[in-house]
């Protein structure tokens, strides 16, 4: 299975988003359409980076990545 790590950007709050999906047209619109959790709340998302894994432990390991101090840095350096 293929996993894609993914990094979403509100604009008009100025927040961004990182997770991981094995489906990531489906994540999306979950994040915009779905549900009354955290992303909610900031909606409309736009994907922003993805990065394709061939499996989920990679994917987890870079998900903690873009979490870390360094990663946060990486990702404040990405266009919206």
């Amino acid at each position: 299975m293929i996993y894609t790590v993914y990094i979403l950007y509100s604009k008009p709050h100025n927040k961004h988003y990182t997770g991981y999906t094995s489906n990531i047209e489906e994540r999306l619109r979950s994040h915009n359409e779905y549900g009354k959790d955290w992303t909610a709340k900031y909606r409309p998302w736009q994907l922003i980076f993805t990065k394709i894994f061939e499996n989920k432990l990679e994917a987890m390991a870079y998900e903690k990545w873009l979490k870390s101090g360094v990663g946060r840095k990486f990702v404040q350096t990405l266009p919206h």
